[in-house]
């Protein structure tokens, strides 16, 4: 079955707002893992507008399953990472033209690295030959489709840009504004192995819980 990594920005997002300590994203990670959540995936920006050290830090003890840290590649985000050490970091742009940092970051650290990208052959292409070892196809295009036609036009730019990453031998992870109500043709996708998905599980979680949330999600995954 796809795995399922819950991003919990938005949950630091909400306490970044009042500059509170509460809700901690430590314990929606811990409600996540109960409700079945995977993994869990975090996005250590160069501002700091929600997730702050202080969670990478507390995170990395208590995620027992995969810890994926979304970050820019620039000098002092991956020096962060390398002393971390989450099981995958998934570089983001931020800024687009830092990417040498990529290859080392995989060497020095023996940190998973995945590139978040879009839907395109040299993309996919770069990725291989930058040596990362999975990708994350972003789903924005697919989820914001406001019509049946190109919904399908969409998802076909997926289904063939991740047969393209599974021939090149990478990972295949995606994400990217997926709900409960659009998840199901994503994840039937030959060869897709996670799912990275925030504001449509934290959305429900404000009204249902956490745990109910996630495993509302997990029901949608398996029912694909």
């Amino acid at each position: 079955m796809v795995r399922l990594g819950v991003n919990i920005d938005h949950v630091a997002t909400v306490r970044q707002a009042r500059q509170a300590q509460e809700p901690d994203p430590a314990a929606a990670a811990v409600l996540a893992v109960l409700g079945g959540a995977d993994g869990i995936t975090i996005h250590l920006r160069e501002d700091r507008r929600h997730i702050q050290d202080r969670d990478l830090h507390l995170l990395r003890r208590i995620v027992p399953h995969r810890l994926n840290l979304e970050m820019a590649a620039t000098d002092a985000i991956v020096d962060i990472a390398c002393a971390v050490k989450p099981d995958e970091a998934t570089l983001v742009p931020e800024r687009r033209q830092e990417l040498t940092t990529e290859g080392g970051l995989d060497v020095a650290a023996g940190i998973e690295v995945s590139l978040f990208i879009d839907p395109d052959a040299r993309q996919i292409e770069m990725a291989k030959l930058l040596n990362a070892k999975a990708v994350e196809i972003q789903t924005a295009r697919y989820s914001e489709a406001k019509t049946p036609l190109l919904r399908q036009r969409e998802l076909a730019t997926l289904v063939e840009s991740a047969s393209l990453s599974v021939q090149h031998g990478l990972h295949l992870h995606m994400g990217h504004g997926l709900t409960y109500t659009n998840v199901q043709a994503v994840a039937r996708i030959a060869g897709l192995e996670e799912l990275n998905i925030g504001h449509s599980i934290i959305a429900r979680a404000v009204l249902v819980g956490m745990e109910r949330a996630v495993r509302e999600m997990k029901e949608a995954i398996r029912s694909a």
